[in-house]
């Protein structure tokens, strides 16, 4: 282990339920690695919704998981590995830069995480686009996965120019498939970049996505959970071909699937498939857009500005 390893870590925290503005900043004692650990300097963690529900109450609101430390991925360098420990990707030295996904606590200076959910980070991402792969991007490879996406097939994406959606408009594009998304007219461009075909949302939406696919759309993506976006996919695919990430009460009600990171079979198939992303993304096959970057003591703003719903693109968090 390095001998220059920090004794403390900056954290931002959630001490209690609520908004972004309960969030605060601490420090905390440095976690040492053990065997199968790897402690990472982390210079970008990616922001996503995830990271909001988690302290908003959404999904619970249990005092005794308080407080909650938000950040699911992060890019850094490692700081130290812990006894015969190399990471999922093989390998591994101090000042490395790597990835991990799947992690608990990323809004902070450092992290000293499970060896076998940290990588190699690809050459062709910087660090806050690298902190933004894997969230969105094994979203979107499990929504494909669930209603079994074929080359040829044309798809229905709803909110292409978001996160998952920009995901998923590139990874079908890479498997030979269409897709249709929709988007706000300002976000048209955002869409055609990674290959999508845009059209509006709003009123007449499921007769645009039909003029645009005469010859019908083979599975529906939503990204969204409006009633829209369900209320439209149904109307143009079967229930067992339409899945949604948002509109779990929907899901219940209709029959739809729903894929999400807590789910058990879910969340298998997003840890095998992070090192297929990881190496499209380095042979340029998936970008991540980076809209805006913020300083950690800054979350708040980030996760505020993320709620607006209309970010451009992908945000970091730079300790």
């Amino acid at each position: 282990m390095s001998n220059e390893t920090p004794t403390s870590v900056r954290r931002v925290l959630a001490p209690e339920y609520g908004g972004p503005d309960v969030l605060r900043v601490v420090e905390e004692d440095v976690v040492h690695p053990g065997p199968g650990q790897v402690m990472i300097a982390v210079r970008a963690a990616g922001v996503n919704p995830a990271d909001y529900k988690g302290f908003s109450g959404q999904r619970s609101a249990d005092p005794d998981a308080l407080p909650i430390r938000p950040g699911y991925e992060i890019a850094g360098t490692v700081l130290a590995l812990g006894a015969d420990t190399e990471l999922a990707s093989g390998g591994g030295a101090v000042g490395d830069p790597v990835i991990a996904f799947r992690v608990s606590g990323g809004y902070a200076s450092v992290l000293t995480v499970p060896a076998k959910d940290v990588f190699a980070k690809p050459d062709a991402l910087d660090f806050p686009a690298a902190a933004n792969l894997l969230l969105a991007g094994t979203t979107a490879a499990d929504m494909l996965h669930a209603v079994d996406a074929q080359d040829g097939e044309t798809l229905l994406v709803h909110g292409a120019s978001g996160a998952v959606g920009v995901s998923l408009l590139q990874q079908a594009r890479r498997r030979g498939m269409r897709v249709i998304g929709t988007a706000a007219e300002r976000n048209f461009d955002m869409v055609r970049r990674f290959g999508g075909e845009p059209v509006a949302y709003g009123a007449g939406l499921e007769q645009r996505v039909r003029d645009a696919a005469p010859d019908g759309v083979d599975a529906a993506f939503d990204c969204v959970g409006t009633d829209e976006a369900v209320d439209v996919s149904l109307a143009l695919v079967p229930k067992e071909r339409v899945v949604t990430i948002a509109a779990f009460q929907r899901s219940q009600q209709d029959g739809i699937r729903v894929v999400g990171g807590g789910m058990p079979e879910s969340a298998a198939f997003r840890d095998r498939v992070r090192a297929d992303l990881i190496a499209l993304a380095a042979s340029g096959h998936l970008v991540v857009p980076v809209a805006r970057t913020y300083p950690l003591d800054r979350g708040a703003d980030a996760l505020t500005f993320l709620a607006d719903g209309h970010p451009g693109g992908k945000l970091a968090l730079l300790p």
